[in-house]
């Protein structure tokens, strides 16, 4: 349980009528993020959702191999664990921390009492979570049609976005791991990035200093997210 003085980071929480918000709040439980950490796994029950205040979350993909690839990413702007809002039990995809933080924890049984009393929190969550569809259907579209000389560009300032801040700590092993590519082109990418001024990178430390020229690199789907973003969430 949060103590009284605590104000939510976490935007979609700080966006509830303080009626809505006081509603909630004995059930809301402070956690660590720790990377790597599975925050729910495929195919198996969602016992929490969680509203990140700093850190970034990624939905992965998980293909019978083994391997995995990154099909959204969740930040301080939204909640993790859209599967619950629709009526789901579990998720063909996972969870995990990608950047540590921490977060706001609500049991899976609470959010189900909230959305069958209806009223402002459940049509923050399932607009969210329509919010979120459109990431997940752009991104499919972006790792079929689209370079990493463009995908990468886009995906910097997504993380940007998610965790508004523009200094991270992601490897080139991890970022192609996420991506679904080889690491060797991460490599080749980032280091045209940092050869044009757009961002620094240092052991594993990127730094955006151009976000504008990202932007001019990247292809379309930044935008169409981005701007479905802020139609349903402001």
């Amino acid at each position: 349980m949060l103590s009284d003085n605590v104000v939510p980071i976490n935007q979609l929480l700080a966006s509830l009528p303080d009626g809505d918000y006081e509603k909630i709040k004995p059930h809301l439980e402070q956690v660590s993020l720790d990377r790597g950490q599975l925050l729910y796994q495929e195919n198996e029950p969602i016992k929490q959702i969680y509203f990140p205040e700093q850190g970034l979350i990624a939905l992965m993909s998980v293909m019978e191999d083994n391997s995995v690839m990154e099909i959204g990413l969740i930040g301080h702007e939204g909640v993790v664990g859209y599967p619950v809002f629709l009526g789901g039990q579990s998720s063909p995809q996972r969870a995990v921390v990608q950047i540590a933080g921490n977060a706001l924890a609500l049991p899976t049984e609470i959010v189900k009492d909230l959305l069958q009393e209806g009223g402002e929190i459940r049509n923050k969550l399932l607009i969210h979570t329509q919010a979120l569809l459109t990431q997940i259907s752009q991104t499919a579209i972006c790792n079929r049609h689209h370079t990493i000389e463009q995908r990468l560009p886009r995906w910097l300032l997504s993380v940007q976005d998610c965790l508004n801040q523009d200094k991270f700590y992601l490897t080139h092993e991890m970022i192609a791991n996420i991506l679904g590519i080889r690491r060797a082109g991460v490599t080749v990418a980032a280091g045209v990035l940092q050869k044009a001024g757009m961002i620094r990178y240092r052991r594993g430390w990127i730094t955006i200093i151009d976000r504008e020229g990202l932007e001019s690199l990247s292809c379309e789907c930044y935008q169409i997210v981005k701007r479905e973003y802020y139609r349903l969430l402001g």
